[in-house]
């Protein structure tokens, strides 16, 4: 007799994978109506669809630009190469733009739009955490600032991309003009994706400002982040940029300083 753990498995693996399906028949019940295979079938059926449904929720832009079959395709082969391990759905779809990349490598801005809309998902699902502010910064000796190393707060996350990923990604919302039109020559985007409200909201960036922000993000001191910055634009303003996200609350509090309690900001968002 089989433990119930390891039917289930056999049960999963056969869903993903028809070539399995031999293995777990015999452990279905044989009753009245469909036969085991019939039924395992429907089985495999609803939880494709249902998944395809969870990534199509997600990445809405991708699916009207791809079409539906292609879209059906495309979340078939990432349910079946990425299985789902948890019992949420919130993490499910991280990898779809890594994918995109190869399945779709004719088209590199399809990757990047989905990039983009999976920015904001994790934005918007993201836990709060309190902001650095200028007056906790204050409260540390100038001497230590370019020693600090700052990182975003939890509900923020940076893209790139040398395509018009955001003017895609507004040409095709609700609320889009019809005549709206975009060409893949306008040029590329940094984005800084911070959540405003209960909505995650777009911050422009420059190319030396992103520049900064990744490495900061990746743990680098802000001297070390500044330098970084230079080599990109020799007149990088780093007083000026610094205010700038701290105003916005771009980057979590330090434990050293503490920050003061209903602190609020605004974002600038892309127009």
């Amino acid at each position: 007799m089989i433990a119930l753990p390891d039917a289930q498995r056999l049960f999963f693996a056969a869903l993903l994978d028809r070539e399995r399906s031999a293995a777990v028949l015999p452990l279905l019940r044989q009753d009245h109506g469909p036969g085991a295979a019939k039924r395992l079938q429907i089985y495999r059926n609803n939880l494709f669809e249902s998944l395809s449904d969870a990534l199509r929720a997600v990445f809405p832009v991708l699916a009207q630009l791809v079409g539906d079959d292609f879209f059906r395709q495309l979340a078939r082969r990432f349910i079946a190469a990425y299985p789902l391990r948890s019992a949420h759905l919130h993490g499910f779809g991280r990898e779809l733009p890594a994918l995109l990349s190869t399945v779709a490598a004719d088209w590199p801005y399809l990757a990047d739009v989905a990039a983009l809309e999976w920015a904001w998902h994790e934005v918007y699902h993201e836990a709060e955490g309190a902001s650095l502010r200028p007056q906790h910064l204050a409260r540390l000796p100038a001497a230590r600032h370019l020693d600090l190393r700052l990182t975003l707060v939890p509900a923020a996350r940076l893209v790139a991309s040398p395509y018009p990923v955001l003017r895609i990604w507004q040409g095709h919302q609700g609320d889009a003009d019809p005549a709206f039109n975009v060409s893949l020559d306008d040029g590329g985007v940094g984005l800084l994706l911070l959540r405003r409200g209960l909505e995650p909201a777009f911050v422009l960036l420059t190319v030396a400002e992103h520049v900064w922000l990744a490495s900061l993000a990746s743990g680098s001191t802000l001297a070390e982040a500044t330098l970084a910055a230079f080599d990109h634009d020799a007149g990088f303003d780093l007083a000026a940029t610094l205010g700038r996200h701290l105003s916005l609350g771009s980057f979590g509090a330090l434990a050293d300083i503490g920050p003061e309690e209903g602190s609020a900001h605004s974002l600038e968002t892309a127009s």
